[in-house]
Formats: C-alpha cells, structure tokens, sequence
C-alpha cells in the first residue's frame, strides 16, 4: 500500500493513503508533507511498524506516532 507520511509538531507522525492528508487529527496540525512510501505487512520497513501502520490506517483511516510511538486512538478522540 502506498502510504503518505505527514509531520506534525515536535516529534508527531501522521500516516495515511490520502495524499491530501484531509484526514489527519486535526489537533496535530498544521501537518506538512514528509515523503511517499510502500508499505507491506510482514515485512520489515526502518523506523515504522508496517503491521500496526497499515491496521490503523484499515481501521481508523489514520496512523499516528510520537517519537515512534504509536497514539493513533489518542490522537483521533
């Protein structure tokens, strides 16, 4: 899957497949373009937890971290 990659302030990530980034927890914003990546399950991608990136993203249309952490239902409440 094709996945965009947004910073956010400090050290937040946010991860969707909307280019837009529309999507992201606006709570984060102002989310600026990082890169464009492909991500797979199982298999391994440096510094991003493809399995959890991809069912967040399944699940809530959204993949959230904070200094690799991971606060995708903090974040979209």
């Amino acid at each position: 899957m094709q996945v965009h990659i947004f910073r956010g302030p400090g050290r937040i990530f946010g991860f969707t497949a909307q280019p837009s980034g529309e999507n992201l927890p606006q709570k984060y914003a102002p989310w600026s373009a990082f890169k464009t990546i492909e991500l797979h399950k199982e298999k391994h991608t440096p510094g991003i937890d493809a399995d959890e990136c991809l069912s967040d993203i399944e699940a809530y249309g959204v993949h959230v971290t904070d200094a690799h952490s991971r606060i995708t239902e903090e974040a979209i409440r």
